[in-house]
């Protein structure tokens, strides 16, 4: 049986620490840019909008930590890992949208590829807590 509240003990609490860190900092970022320069790169800047509200909603999802938020954070995080691989792929493919960074683009270059590698540590952290 699922320990639906296993997601936020141990470990968890450090993924769900660094998930609000790149909520917070996803958010910020996302409306300072759409605030004050949206026509420079509008899709730029609405993909680290979309990007912050998954970020807040696996953040919200795994501290909650009940049976629907787990399917909540699962969706939320795979969604993210194939954002972050796609809008990472499409970003070299076609840097002429990109003028400006994104949370995602470059598969995370400008975090240091953390939001590369976070949605996977999430996946793993969720099986495991299963």
């Amino acid at each position: 049986m699922t320990d639906p509240g296993a997601t936020k003990h141990g470990p968890g609490r450090i993924l769900i620490a660094v998930y609000g860190v790149f909520a917070l900092a996803a958010t910020a970022r996302a409306g300072v840019q759409i605030a004050t320069k949206f026509g420079d790169a509008p899709i730029a800047y609405l993909l680290s909008a979309v990007a912050a509200v998954i970020y807040c909603a696996a953040t919200f999802a795994l501290a909650k930590a009940t049976v629907v938020s787990r399917k909540v954070a699962t969706a939320a995080i795979a969604v993210e890992l194939a954002g972050v691989i796609a809008i990472g792929a499409f970003s070299y493919a076609v840097p002429d949208d990109f003028p400006d960074a994104t949370v995602w683009s470059h598969f995370g270059q400008g975090y240091g590829f953390v939001p590369l590698v976070l949605p996977v540590l999430g996946l793993l952290w969720l099986r495991r807590t299963r």
